[in-house]
């Protein structure tokens, strides 16, 4: 069984940065690549970024240039460093494990104009 539990999360104004944490119990973290997802109100669940258990990284082009995607996997930990934040960013982030198939509870991103 593996948990994931994302904290971060909050209210910051357009231009600002937050990161996000997921930390994962159980040993398949350091096998299995991570992915944020996010999903904002009305809209499907999107892809915001991966990296694999090599550390190779992926990003959804909305986000390019602007979010940072990390694992410690000494820490069973994955990251996501947002900067310069917009208010379409404003979204419930969701922690995810790639081949295993587990989710994160979420965490709110809101972004003020």
């Amino acid at each position: 069984q593996v948990r994931l539990v994302e904290s971060g999360g909050g209210l910051v104004r357009a231009g600002g940065s937050l990161r996000l944490s997921c930390a994962a119990s159980g040993a398949i973290f350091r096998l299995d690549a991570m992915d944020w997802y996010r999903q904002a109100p009305g809209k499907q669940r999107e892809l915001v970024a991966t990296v694999t258990n090599g550390g190779s990284t992926n990003y959804a082009d909305s986000v390019k240039g602007r979010f940072t995607i990390s694992r410690d996997n000494g820490k069973n930990t994955v990251y996501l460093q947002m900067n310069s934040l917009k208010p379409e960013d404003t979204a419930v982030y969701y922690c995810h494990s790639t081949l295993s198939n587990y989710w994160g509870q979420g965490t709110q991103v809101t972004v003020s104009s």
